[in-house]
């Protein structure tokens, strides 16, 4: 969490949030958070107490009194509303609506029992039943409800339908069985077994998994076909479109009981980033990052199990007494008493996610904060990221991109773009027209272009390149190659091709690709360079094309040469335009005679 000295550094600050659902704290020069709120877009939201003057005086007194804030990002606006409300009760900040804890959000349960119910309720105990929210309507509780016992008729009895019970005949059917709302297992006319079928679907349907449920329907639906009780096949058919008719989405932390804590950890050149949840009966009520600065180059593997140590047992944590720790990967911890968990799927695995992307958008939140004080950081850091990405002995200052260009093997070019401390450096550019070459062959061009290029450098003893990425996978790379090995420049550059279709980085002698991250700063680098190359190339194609299509149309014109052609499109850049001078404005380019002869010319062929 960053400290802010003025009202200009939280501005500056603000600027590098995530346009992402989330909750904001607002915290005092003590440290004390004195405001929560949530956002479903949290730069826009918390710029706005920063970007105007508020007509509340309220309103004005927080912001004046806002030393530092945090953030916790979320999947939705939904989610951001719950975790509002957890941290609100939490903390109790002074600036917001004090929440008591009754008025909390409800919650469906399957009750643990024989043929269990399903009811909305508003306490959640550890008594064995299921419960699926919070939800933050009540209207769609009611009307997740409605829908299930639609689908599936369910007793809403408080009986104790043990079977013993129901073996005394302790029980008679109520007005919810006269009206088929229930099958009536309290007097045995339901089993336990297709009671059970049904809960187990209403599980599905609240986890979201709907697939089993349509095909327990669908055989339902041919059952009754099968014995012509088409009415009965025909409630099916309905209950399958109330079905398709309804989504639901599960929210971050479920219903899990008890204290959790949970921890994910990246990594740069310099820096570990390591993110902490804590997590009391399913809610989220803290979240932090820490930064441990590099001594070596440690592996996050041994730094992670040091850094819950360290968090554990500080006020980050409130001292934890947390016996169930979620991580990412498996680790040794000295605790023998804690459980250490690496979830893969359901609630766990959501809350492992959360921590993962507040981590995420808190290291491109430094990131960006540091490029702005010091925007040769931001040059080195991106170099340094490359260098270790692309497994470079040196950073690559200096990057050149090479690309082929030609239509149905007409015209073949080459163009090269040249980038300099990850950005273009256009007064650098090269354009060649491919001069040994007949037809469309990629790969004897790019021998040739890449060997003239090269050459040329060497020659003339000017700087050559750090990195050369080539456009085109395992063919155009091993050409280029052979054209470094003629210059005895092998080894000496390094050199790397990017396929278009799944964007695989090749190395020379290596089948294998690699594949990095989509958001990858090295790969935007990468692609970056590569477009520039294919619109350079692209543009000076299509110049080409154009001005021998102008040359053929002018050389049809008896007694006009190259020359006279070069200076005709140097005034005029048209043929258009030059078929509308007339006599005098021609001859002041070409002299009487020529201009005699092109103005005759354009008069018979136009008329």
């Amino acid at each position: 969490m960053e400290k802010y000295n003025n009202i200009e550094e939280l501005k500056n600050s603000v600027k590098n949030l995530p346009e992402m659902p989330g909750v904001y704290l607002f915290l005092d020069k003590n440290e004390t958070i004195i405001y929560v709120g949530k956002a479903k877009n949290l730069k826009k939201r918390v710029s706005n107490y920063f970007s105007k003057n508020h007509d509340s005086g309220k309103t004005r007194i927080l912001v004046s009194k806002i030393f530092s804030l945090n953030h916790i990002v979320v999947e939705t606006e939904t989610d951001a509303l719950l975790l509002e409300n957890n941290l609100i009760k939490k903390y109790k900040p002074r600036y917001n609506i004090l929440l008591k804890d009754d008025k909390t959000y409800p919650w469906i349960c399957i009750k643990s029992e024989d043929f269990p119910r399903v009811f909305q309720t508003r306490n959640v105990f550890n008594d064995g039943s299921k419960y699926y929210g919070p939800y933050t309507s009540i209207f769609l509780v009611r009307t997740i409800l409605n829908l299930l016992r639609n689908l599936f008729p369910l007793r809403t009895c408080k009986l104790n339908l043990s079977p013993e019970n129901i073996i005394k005949g302790n029980y008679k059917v109520c007005l919810e069985y006269h009206i088929n709302n229930c099958k009536g297992p309290c007097v045995s006319n339901q089993t336990s077994e297709e009671y059970n079928n049904y809960i187990e679907q209403i599980h599905n349907i609240l986890k979201g998994n709907f697939s089993s449920v349509f095909d327990f329907l669908q055989k339902s639906m041919s059952s009754f076909a099968k014995n012509l009780e088409f009415e009965k096949a025909n409630e099916i058919k309905n209950k399958i479109e109330i079905l398709k008719s309804y989504k639901s989405k599960s929210t971050v932390a479920g219903s899990i009981k008890g204290n959790i804590d949970v921890f994910s950890i990246a990594d740069d050149s310099k820096t570990v980033f390591v993110n902490y949840l804590r997590v009391v009966d399913g809610s989220v009520i803290q979240i932090h990052t820490i930064e441990f600065k590099k001594k070596l180059d440690e592996d996050i593997v041994d730094v992670l199990p040091l850094a819950i140590v360290e968090i554990l047992h500080s006020k980050v944590s409130g001292f934890s007494n947390a016996k169930e720790i979620l991580v990412p990967f498996s680790i040794d911890y000295p605790d023998e008493k804690v459980k250490i968990t690496i979830p893969q799927k359901g609630d766990k695995m959501s809350l492992l996610e959360l921590s993962k992307k507040n981590l995420k958008y808190y290291i491109l939140e430094q990131n960006k904060r540091k490029d702005l004080i010091d925007p040769e950081r931001h040059k080195n850091r991106i170099l340094l990221q490359m260098q270790k990405d692309l497994r470079l002995q040196e950073l690559p200052v200096h990057i050149e991109c090479f690309d082929n260009s030609n239509i149905q093997g007409t015209n073949p070019v080459a163009s090269c773009v040249v980038f300099k401390n990850a950005k273009p450096s256009k007064k650098d550019y090269r354009k060649f027209i491919v001069k040994t070459v007949e037809g469309p062959d990629d790969f004897a061009s790019m021998r040739e272009i890449l060997y003239r290029r090269y050459k040329r450098l060497s020659d003339e003893n000017l700087e050559l390149p750090k990195l050369i990425i080539i456009d085109g996978g395992k063919g155009q790379l091993s050409s280029a190659v052979e054209s470094l090995k003629a210059l005895n420049l092998y080894g000496k550059i390094a050199i790397i091709g990017i396929a278009k279709k799944l964007e695989e980085i090749f190395f020379p002698e290596d089948s294998i690709p690699i594949y990095l991250d989509k958001n990858s700063e090295t790969l935007k680098v990468i692609q970056h360079a590569r477009n520039e190359a294919h619109r350079f190339g692209i543009t000076f194609h299509r110049d080409l094309r154009s001005k021998n299509f102008l040359k053929s149309e002018l050389e049809q014109i008896p007694g006009v040469g190259e020359k006279t052609i070069e200076k005709l499109l140097q005034n005029f850049k048209s043929v258009k335009k030059i078929s509308e001078k007339n006599i005098d404005e021609l001859s002041q380019i070409l002299g009487e005679a020529k201009a005699k002869q092109i103005f005759d010319y354009f008069k018979q062929n136009l008329t």
